[in-house]
């Protein structure tokens, strides 16, 4: 993700802010079975919320009852989105990537968990329908352009690429349905997200952002739940949100790491803070978090590290010797 312009748009650190606190308010009127789906809203793209679930839960309970075929079709959606990404940088193979390893992980543990998933992913996306156009009438950009991602194909054999991206990712599903309780289901965004990118050394440089945005929204969402424990009021948890979210926006305008870092700690601290209030305890599922990044997704970017210095699927091309 580039950094958006201070000089397009000066408000945009405090829009972050801002969507905090409406998911909060929203939780009570849905009442969702996993409030850090609704409250983080991780996907922007609310079609993509709605449509991609409905087909992931059917596909789901169709091909639950012969593991071989459900595997070989989750393979095939994971080489599909990787395959995107390498070719063209599109944002929808990302997409594509992280319904599939959500509703598969937790469509491994019955038809109930896979509704579960979907219909938050609906809960998400009415919040995300509503709060983002507010909260930019409330506080429109500068200029009338859209900041828009430019995202960098990988070169060279990207069949390649994505079948060892594939493989890999996996292979840390069948982990990630072993260890994962259903409310740390954003352990596997994190998983996935870390192997996009096309290059060895992009791969690592993610795994570590991620880790680093884990560590920053970890301890703001502690800092704001200990703040909570003090005066166990609503307003004061709002506030605190409202805060870390305006401090972390700020930090993607100025702050000396990528603007994804900070963005992804956001969504961190309001995943952390909607369960630690709902349904379980912040300090474990932070602590949870941090493990199974390093565990998890470190181990699946040096493997694919390895794997694509082994095959040498992608010329090492001039800026990556800089």
């Amino acid at each position: 993700m580039s950094r958006p312009s201070a000089d397009d748009d000066p408000h945009y650190g405090i829009r972050p802010g801002l969507t905090g606190p409406p998911s909060y308010a929203a939780l009570p009127l849905l009442d969702p079975a996993l409030p850090p789906i609704v409250a983080a809203r991780l996907l922007s793209r609310v079609a993509a919320m709605i449509t991609r679930p409905w087909i992931m839960t059917w596909l789901a309970d169709a091909l639950r009852p012969v593991p071989l075929d459900y595997v070989i079709a989750m393979w095939g959606l994971y080489f599909a989105g990787f395959l995107m990404v390498l070719r063209s940088g599109a944002q929808t193979g990302m997409l594509i990537v992280i319904v599939t390893v959500l509703m598969s992980v937790m469509g491994m543990q019955g038809s109930t968990t896979a509704e579960t998933i979907r219909d938050g992913f609906m809960q998400a996306a009415f919040v995300a329908l509503v709060v983002g156009p507010l909260v930019y009438l409330l506080v429109p950009p500068r200029t009338a352009d859209k900041h828009v991602d430019d995202p960098l194909p990988g070169h060279g054999n990207a069949v390649t690429g994505a079948a060892i991206r594939t493989t890999v990712l996996l292979a840390l599903s069948v982990w990630l349905y072993a260890v994962m309780q259903p409310t740390d289901m954003m352990m596997a965004v994190i998983a996935a997200m870390v192997l996009v990118f096309p290059t060895s050394r992009a791969v690592f440089s993610e795994a570590f952002q991620r880790l680093r945005a884990t560590l920053f929204g970890a301890a703001l969402a502690l800092a704001a739940l200990m703040g909570f424990t003090l005066s166990p009021h609503l307003p004061i948890i709002l506030g605190l949100i409202f805060l870390g979210g305006l401090w972390l926006g700020q930090k993607m305008l100025f702050g000396p790491h990528p603007g994804m870092v900070y963005q992804y700690a956001f969504w961190v601290i309001l995943a952390l803070v909607a369960g630690a209030l709902i349904i379980q305890n912040a300090g474990h599922a932070a602590f949870t978090r941090i493990v199974l990044t390093v565990t998890g997704a470190f181990s699946a970017a040096c493997a694919v590290a390895l794997l694509d210095a082994l095959t040498g699927w992608r010329p090492l091309l001039k800026e990556n010797l800089v």
